[in-house]
């Protein structure tokens, strides 16, 4: 059986309480400096006990829109959080934050928000610190280019699924190892917002991947999470490439 992880995270202090067998809620009430209020899914792989001096690559995964607010059974519906749901073997720890439905992910004090979450994570956890990805799906593909450019020495690789960023980033990104998927039919955030961004990318040499599926709504991130190709690419780069 896979291990899971729930913690409840009081005001003062930060407790780790592990429990198997099912994907628990964490919640972190107002412990970063803007104060904000962060629920998040966490997932520890089978045999993480196993060995002690083990460490692990960690994902980091920025849901969509309509996952926010206070409610983790939402954050389940799409992406890493769902895989960990069925996929009993997922090779990652899987770090899954909710948005405040006031916030977006690209909103400075949720960038803030989230990498003190991840910093803490990193500290308590056995986590390859050269082994740290990043994806999130539309407002979270959105996300995963901000908050990479902000923190490109802390991420391995990025994931960005029908999302978009600004071009003026693509110097700080070009080391990065970063793998763009959108639908061309996608009308909801059209195609033109990753390819701005890929495009960026060829123009200073970065390492860029570009998957368009040709018949893809905007619901592109199924058919990405559910390669296993992915992953298989995420584990090829280490932060200690670039």
């Amino acid at each position: 059986m896979p291990r899971f992880c729930l913690a409840t995270v009081f005001l003062c202090s930060m407790l780790f309480i592990s429990v198997y067998g099912q994907q628990r809620e964490i919640e972190l009430n107002g412990k970063n400096k803007n104060e904000i209020d962060l629920k998040y899914l966490f997932f520890l792989p089978e045999g993480y006990d196993d060995d002690q001096k083990s460490k692990w690559p960690l994902i980091l995964f920025l849901h969509g829109i309509g996952e926010r607010g206070n409610d983790l059974e939402l954050v389940k519906i799409h992406g890493i959080p769902k895989i960990v749901e069925t996929e009993k073997k997922f090779p990652f720890i899987a770090l899954s934050p909710q948005c405040p439905a006031d916030y977006v992910w690209k909103d400075e004090a949720m960038q803030e928000a989230v990498l003190d979450l991840l910093l803490k994570i990193l500290k308590n956890y056995r986590v390859d610190n050269n082994r740290v990805y990043v994806t999130g799906l539309s407002v979270g593909g959105y996300g995963t280019w901000a908050l990479a450019a902000k923190n490109p020495d802390l991420f391995a690789a990025a994931v960005p699924i029908c999302g978009g960023g600004e071009p003026s980033t693509a110097r700080v990104l070009k080391d990065m190892p970063i793998w763009v998927f959108h639908g061309a039919r996608d009308e909801v955030v059209l195609p033109e917002e990753s390819e701005k961004m890929v495009r960026a990318l060829q123009r200073v040499n970065g390492k860029v991947r570009y998957t368009l599926y040709p018949h893809a709504y905007h619901d592109s991130w199924t058919e990405t999470y559910a390669n296993p190709e992915l992953y298989d690419w995420l584990l090829t780069h280490k932060r200690t490439d670039y």
